[in-house]
């Protein structure tokens, strides 16, 4: 029985380990200009980290190790990774290419602007300390999950690296347009805006009634505009979140 309950305690655990192991992968990927590949380890990491909380629950598998694992993994495949992409991105609008970065030429003005990017893990730091500390957030959310943080860029990666529409293409690669996003998306992180979660503990159609209003959204805009609608999905979620608490509040 000791056994037994021994291996349930690592499953999840492994399942962490992959959600680790995936982010570093789109370290490497990202800082070598391959932003589809990157885009791809991010999205992975993601069902990674879906499914170890979904084992541990299905396990009664919980342990301080499994939270503390949980977090370091995550600042790693949702703050790192997508920093990576984005300074890969801003490389590109700048100078039209990417480059190890003691070969890149750049004023005080554009280091300035490549930095920037240090941005998003630091705001995801606190995001995931805020989270492991907040007992307010068990239920809900306070601030942007920094999961969703990830798939935003991650999904402008794809976009640049799969779409065919170069209107889309520049209007991404523009300095102005990341610089906003890092900043709106680090803030959305850290503060307090309410922000749904999307587990189900029932079917019940008035208690799920936001979260079954997302996925019909998540759902027309993949069936209209499919690819480009992956980034969209964050911004629907964000604005579906604080649509709802104002409806709630009044």
């Amino acid at each position: 029985m000791k056994q037994r309950t021994n291996i349930f305690f690592w499953v999840p655990n492994f399942i962490t380990t992959m959600n680790l192991v995936s982010g570093t992968l789109a370290v490497f990927f990202g800082a070598d200009g391959q932003l589809g590949w990157a885009a791809v380890f991010i999205f992975a990491a993601s069902v990674f980290d879906f499914c170890d909380g979904f084992a541990a629950r299905l396990l009664h598998s919980y342990s301080e190790i499994g939270k503390e694992l949980d977090s370091l993994a995550d600042l790693v495949s949702f703050g790192l990774a997508p920093a990576t992409i984005v300074f890969t991105m801003l490389e590109l609008a700048l100078f039209g290419v990417n480059r190890p970065i003691f070969e890149i030429e750049a004023t005080f003005g554009q280091w300035v602007t490549l930095f920037t990017t240090l941005l998003i893990p630091v705001a995801g730091a606190f995001r995931l300390a805020k989270f492991n500390t907040d007992s307010r957030q068990t239920e809900s959310f306070l601030g942007l999950p920094i999961p969703a943080n990830a798939i935003f860029f991650a999904s402008l990666a794809l976009v640049l690296e799969l779409g065919t529409k170069q209107n889309i293409a520049h209007f991404i690669l523009n300095r102005h347009v990341l610089l906003i996003a890092i900043f709106l998306f680090s803030f959305l992180m850290v503060s307090e805006i309410p922000m749904f979660s999307m587990k189900f503990k029932n079917l019940n159609l008035k208690k799920n009634s936001v979260r079954f209003l997302f996925l019909a959204g998540v759902i027309l805009l993949l069936a209209i505009l499919r690819l480009y609608a992956l980034p969209l999905i964050i911004v629907w979620y964000v604005l579906l979140s604080v649509v709802s608490r104002l409806v709630t509040r009044n």
